[in-house]
């Protein structure tokens, strides 16, 4: 029983780095969603700065209102880019997050089926050492019986 203690702590432990990794994994999640979610929006105005653009083409609109918006559109590529770069990160970080979080279910699952093959083993132990006491018994019952 003194092993299976041991072992319980142990995944007392594991567990305890399992929800700290699903903690992190989440964070990472979180973050990365809203890296995206800037990115998405980015590029949301960046198609309507160019369809704005599109229509200056169309219309009769001053030079500089065309210029200046050809700048916008340039200013929002870099910006896009920068993000990409970002959400790469965050995504890097995301997939680590996720196999520690990988590597830490397999650890504690490692843990329960050491768990579990101790208490099987012990439980037999048990069961055999009890079948014996109990043939012992019968046997010295039998041999009273006999002396009688």
């Amino acid at each position: 029983m003194a092993q299976t203690a041991v072992l319980n702590k142990l995944l007392d432990l594991r567990e305890k780095e399992k929800k700290d990794a699903q903690k992190a994994y989440r964070q990472s999640m979180d973050f990365f969603e809203d890296i995206a979610g800037k990115m998405y929006r980015l590029l949301q105005k960046k198609e309507n700065a160019e369809q704005s653009y599109e229509n200056y083409l169309q219309q009769s609109i001053p030079l500089d209102r065309v210029k200046e918006q050809l700048s916008y559109i340039e200013l929002l590529n870099q910006r896009i880019l920068d993000l990409q770069n970002e959400v790469q990160r965050a995504r890097q970080e995301m997939n680590k997050k996720q196999e520690k979080l990988s590597d830490a279910f397999v650890e504690v699952k490692k843990f329960e089926k050491m768990i579990s093959y101790r208490q099987q083993s012990e439980k037999a132990l048990q069961d055999k050492q009890e079948k014996e006491f109990l043939d012992e018994i019968s046997i010295r019952q039998y041999v009273d019986y006999k002396n009688r």
